[in-house]
């Protein structure tokens, strides 16, 4: 006959036998229900599409919708604070971006979140490498003549972007140190919006990713003067890089990556981040992602870990490069 003190044993076994496999049991649930991903930008712009060309595989594996709910506002930032304070259950992710947890950190002294701190980090999803736009009407001809050009007219010409901290602002203010000036700077509520302005000749020039200019530069609706990586993207072959155009100096290509809130089980990060791989792997997402000049990475960057050590050396660059700008 089992003592008093023997039933309490077995009782206290049974229910840590059964807050074991709690935690595991609801990660092999999830998810049941529609998950929200958050994209700090407008409909159209880079973070965007990218966004909807992953999540719409990783809904197919995932067995439940992805709803893309897209919220403007401060370079970003706005929708990530949201996308920071919203519940850890794995329902309510966001498509951040260099921009949003990364260049936020020196240009906002105030800023409610800390990428770092408030975000589990899920796979990084594309690089899009930078090029340096101008309407197609204006004057420069090449990457040596805009240089001459903004030069000689800084206090006349003005540059688009997608509100401060955004990588539209970021990569600008990196190529405005690079060449001493200080343009008038246009905000928009996204890089989409802010590629509508420099279609219609309202402004003047843009630094953007490459994913949001593809369609325009093979339209001819604008102007491209230079990539600025090492070599030349195969969405746009006849695009110099900017050594090759004459000025190496300038080097930048933003990221998109998914980022839980903080606190969000590493089982469900675990499931998020198997998606995503997925949908990398599948041949219809890598031809989409590939012809907008995207760059897709390797295995090894994929992982969480991955992530997180890019977020912290993203950080440590662009620190000190806009500093100066908050």
């Amino acid at each position: 006959m089992m003592s008093i003190r023997s039933l309490a044993g077995a009782c206290l076994s049974a229910f840590a036998a059964l807050g074991a496999f709690a935690v595991p049991a609801s990660a092999q649930n999830y998810p049941t229900r529609t998950i929200t991903m958050i994209v700090p930008f407008a409909a159209g712009g880079p973070t965007d599409v990218i966004s909807r060309i992953v999540t719409a595989h990783m809904a197919q594996t995932l067995g439940q919708s992805i709803v893309i709910e897209n919220v403007v506002g401060a370079g970003g930032t706005t929708a990530t604070t949201r996308a920071a304070r919203a519940a850890n259950d794995g329902y309510t992710l966001i498509t951040g971006h260099m921009g949003t947890h990364a260049a936020s950190v020196p240009l906002y002294p105030k800023l409610a979140y800390h990428p770092e701190k408030d975000f589990e980090p899920v796979a990084l999803l594309a690089g899009t490498p930078i090029l340096i736009l101008a309407r197609k009407d204006f004057p420069p001809k090449d990457l040596k003549e805009f240089v001459a050009y903004v030069k000689a007219n800084a206090e006349k010409v003005n540059a688009a972007h997608a509100g401060i901290g955004s990588v539209s602002h970021a990569s600008c203010e990196l190529l405005n140190s690079i060449l001493d000036v200080k343009p008038v700077g246009v905000p928009f509520n996204g890089t989409g919006p802010a590629m509508n302005a420099l279609v219609a000749g309202q402004v003047d020039y843009m630094c953007d990713q490459i994913v949001n200019a593809v369609p325009q530069i093979n339209a001819g609706t604008i102007k491209a003067y230079a990539v600025a990586t090492p070599e030349r993207n195969p969405s746009l072959p006849n695009v110099p890089t900017t050594t090759e155009a004459g000025l190496p100096a300038f080097q930048a290509q933003a990221w998109n990556a998914v980022f839980a809130p903080k606190g969000t089980s590493p089982a469900i990060i675990a499931t998020l981040n198997a998606a995503a791989i997925k949908a990398l792997d599948d041949e219809n997402v890598r031809k989409r992602l590939l012809e907008l000049g995207s760059v897709i990475p390797a295995p090894a960057n994929r992982t969480p870990e991955a992530l997180a050590t890019l977020v912290k050396n993203e950080i440590a660059k662009w620190t000190p490069v806009l500093k100066p700008a908050s």
